[in-house]
């Protein structure tokens, strides 16, 4: 980093260490190191195809999972720099956060939850650890990616303490990562994650508040006129149509969406700023012992971002358009968790051999990890040539 770094920030060259010991890299920080092997991750490219809101198929302009991830990550990266943390860090939980995302979005998380309900449950963050501990395969010398003690914990706990959720079944790989519980490397899972890790968290509402209103104007869901009294984005319309009173309603939804952002990033800074003065917070170690997560919204921005989120859930979220896909997205998931419950053998062998086991819990993982890794795409054309006859020549 070019600017000096505040006392509170992670340092890299304190790093609490990887779960296997590896040699240092001679030429990046290992912070920087575990982005690198993020970004080379199988899990990683697959978000590309993988539905945000918009199955992926349904337009080149709708932002999925990558995309989603790439803006959380430059907000993230923005926000570290001005707060004088470590920039690397916080870019890299924000990478790895929907890495855990089934297909079709929150339908397919829905999906995998209801039929894992007597198998162990399924969550997409838990979903999003066991793919950086242990189901990428990239290493001959252990599982998943290896990556530094305050990423991983960044990847559980950035948006706060977890002790609460590890009775829930789903939660039972995490548990190993508390005192005694086997892992033998204590995420301090009682406690708040990094400043890095609470920026990516806040980056992700960023991003999505607000693509998700460019998205959803471009789907023809709503119009800009709709959003005039909405809050945030209504006054940034006018703004910008009062500034360039000549720009056609693309670039008007463009510049105020850029506009909306930068507010959100301001206050997010501003009320950081405050808390951290507040709270007397001088260390990493205030930040994890800290009674509130510091890096947050004023209040009278949550109460605006609530006006907004609830026009996108009645405007967009449960469009009829969008339940359509819902629909169908939960049918082929549904369908195919069924198949490959009774038929293991149809599934690719490095997933079929996991999967041929008489504990119906270690099947239905298996399954579970299967579909949850799949693309909107491949899980289509999967269930497309296993359903349809038409198809079956094409096998």
């Amino acid at each position: 980093m070019s600017q000096t770094r505040a006392s509170f920030a992670e340092d890299p060259a304190a790093s609490r260490g990887r779960h296997v010991f590896e040699p240092a890299s001679r030429t990046r920080t290992p912070f920087a190191r575990d982005r690198d092997r993020i970004i080379h991750a199988t899990a990683f490219r697959r978000l590309k195809e993988k539905t945000q809101v918009f199955v992926a198929h349904e337009g080149d302009h709708y932002r999925t999972r990558l995309t989603h991830s790439l803006e959380v990550a430059q907000i993230a990266r923005s926000l570290a720099h001005a707060l004088r943390l470590d920039d690397d860090l916080a870019e890299t939980i924000a990478l790895a956060h929907d890495l855990g995302h089934p297909p079709f979005a929150h339908a397919g998380e829905d999906e995998l939850q209801a039929q894992m309900a007597d198998y162990g449950g399924f969550d997409h963050n838990v979903q999003s650890f066991r793919v950086i501990t242990e189901l990428e395969v990239r290493y001959p010398k252990f599982p998943g990616l290896n990556l530094s003690w305050e990423t991983v914990e960044g990847v559980i706990k950035h948006n706060g303490p977890v002790m609460h959720h590890l009775g829930e079944p789903a939660w039972k790989t995490v548990a190993a990562y508390a005192p005694g519980g086997g892992a033998n490397w204590d995420l301090r899972l009682d406690t708040f994650a990094s400043l890095e890790a609470q920026c990516a968290a806040i980056a992700d509402d960023i991003a999505y508040n607000n693509h998700d209103v460019d998205d959803g104007v471009q789907a023809g869901l709503f119009t800009l006129a709709d959003l005039a009294e909405v809050p945030l984005i209504g006054p940034c319309l006018a703004e910008a149509r009062r500034d360039w009173p000549a720009l056609d309603d693309r670039m008007i939804r463009l510049e105020a969406v850029r506009r909306m952002i930068g507010i959100m990033v301001d206050d997010v800074l501003a009320e950081t700023e405050r808390r951290l003065a507040e709270h007397r917070i001088v260390t990493a170690e205030d930040v994890r012992l800290a009674p509130q997560m510091m890096v947050q919204f004023s209040a009278g921005m949550m109460a605006d971002l609530g006006v907004l989120r609830r026009f996108l859930f009645e405007r967009m979220y449960r469009h009829y358009r969008v339940n359509r896909t819902r629909s169908q997205a939960r049918r082929v998931l549904s369908q195919l968790f069924h198949l490959f419950m009774e038929e293991p053998e149809v599934m690719p062998p490095e997933w079929s051999a996991q999967a041929l086991s008489d504990d119906p819990v270690k099947r239905a993982r298996a399954v579970c990890d299967y579909i949850a890794g799949m693309t909107d795409r491949y899980a289509i054309e999967v269930h497309g040539k296993l359903f349809s006859l038409d198809l079956a020549l094409d096998l």
